[in-house]
């Protein structure tokens, strides 16, 4: 079950041209055309890298993904908050968030239209 790095950015490359909106299911089925695996062992292997990307930003880690970005946690204070519409004030609760920052090399992919 074993999938190389180049077989990687070209099932990438492929999600890019074929779909508008990706989804777990279609990146999952990308990897099960493009590599031969079965369906269950491709749908599998993208459940299981989101569960450990969202296991590690739970436990506080940060994710880095090189040529890709950065996924961290951010903790947001309570602060006032105000509805536009009718002009009640309220709090916003304090919380976590998650941001993404995109590396250099995605921004110059996305600019260039290059491919990885």
């Amino acid at each position: 079950m074993s999938v190389s790095v180049y077989n990687f950015i070209k099932l990438l490359e492929a999600i890019v041209s074929e779909f508008n909106t990706l989804t777990k299911a279609k990146l999952a089925n990308l990897l099960f055309e493009r590599t031969g695996l079965t369906k269950r062992d491709s749908k599998f292997i993208i459940e299981s890298f989101f569960q450990e990307v969202v296991k590690f930003l739970s436990d506080g880690y940060n994710v880095k993904l090189s040529g890709f970005g950065n996924f961290h946690l951010l903790d947001k204070n309570k602060r006032p908050g105000r509805n536009p519409r009718t002009g009640i004030s309220f709090d916003i609760s304090a919380r976590r968030v998650v941001s993404f920052h995109a590396s250099n090399k995605l921004k110059r992919n996305i600019n260039n239209k290059n491919t990885f």
